[in-house]
C-alpha cells in the first residue's frame, strides 16, 4: 500500500495577514460553511489570556517554559518567537486531531508560520494572504479594537509593513477593502481547492 493511500490527510488552508486585516473574520465565516468541512487549528501561545479567551478553544495557553520544552521535543509543526518570550506555534497533534476527524484544517496564523506550513506540505496547502486596503486603515482598525496600548499598536504597524512585503510568496492575495466581497472570494477559493481532485 502506498503511503498516499495509507494516510487520511485532509487539506490545509492557511490564512495569514497583518493584525487588523480581517483574516479572523474571514476564517470564522468559512468555518460556518458546513460543505467546506473545515476545523479550526488552535494555536499554542505563551502569551497571557485576553478578555474572555479560553484554553483549548481560543488558544492552548502554555507557560514560556512549557513552550520551550515542546520546541526541544520537536512537537511543533511551526513556531515563532513573535516578540521577546512571546511564542506562537502549531502543535503537530492539533493537525493530527483534525485529520483524524476527516476534516480539513484551517489556520489563522502569523505570516512566517503560514509560509513554513506551505513549505512542509506544498501539495496539501492553500496559502492565502489577506491584505488591508492601506497601513493607515490598519492603524484605524487596531485603534478601534481598544485592546492594546499605542506602543503595542505601533509595534504591530511596524511589523505589518514587513509582513506586507511577503504577500507575493503566498498562493493568493485577497484585498479586504470590501468585507462581503472578500468573504465571497475566500469561500470560492477554498471550495475550489478542497474539491480539486488529484489526477
Amino acid at each position: 500500500m502506498t503511503k498516499k493511500n495509507n494516510t487520511n490527510k485532509g487539506k490545509l488552508i492557511v490564512f495569514s495577514a497583518p493584525s487588523g486585516s480581517g483574516k479572523t473574520t474571514i476564517v470564522r465565516h468559512l468555518l460556518k460553511q458546513e460543505e467546506l468541512n473545515l476545523e479550526f487549528s488552535i494555536s499554542a501561545t505563551s502569551r497571557e489570556k485576553r478578555g474572555q479567551e479560553e484554553h483549548a478553544k481560543d488558544y492552548y495557553f502554555l507557560s514560556t517554559e512549557e513552550f520551550k520544552d515542546k520546541i526541544k521535543k520537536d512537537e511543533f509543526l511551526e513556531w515563532e518567537e513573535v516578540y521577546r518570550d512571546n511564542f506562537y506555534g502549531t502543535l503537530k497533534t492539533e493537525v493530527e486531531r483534525i485529520w483524524s476527524l476527516g476534516k480539513h484544517v484551517i489556520f489563522d496564523i502569523d505570516v512566517s508560520g503560514g509560509l513554513r506550513i506551505k513549505r512542509k506540505f506544498p501539495e496539501e496547502t492553500l496559502s492565502i494572504f489577506v491584505k488591508p486596503p492601506s497601513i493607515d486603515e490598519l492603524k484605524i482598525r487596531l485603534k478601534k479594537r481598544k485592546t492594546e496600548s499605542d506602543s503595542k499598536i505601533n509595534m504591530r504597524i511596524a511589523k505589518a509593513s514587513a509582513e506586507l512585503a511577503t504577500a507575493p510568496l503566498f498562493d493568493v492575495i485577497i484585498e479586504n477593502d470590501d468585507l462581503d466581497k472578500a468573504l465571497q472570494e475566500a469561500e470560492t477559493l477554498v471550495g475550489d481547492f478542497i474539491n480539486h481532485k488529484e489526477d
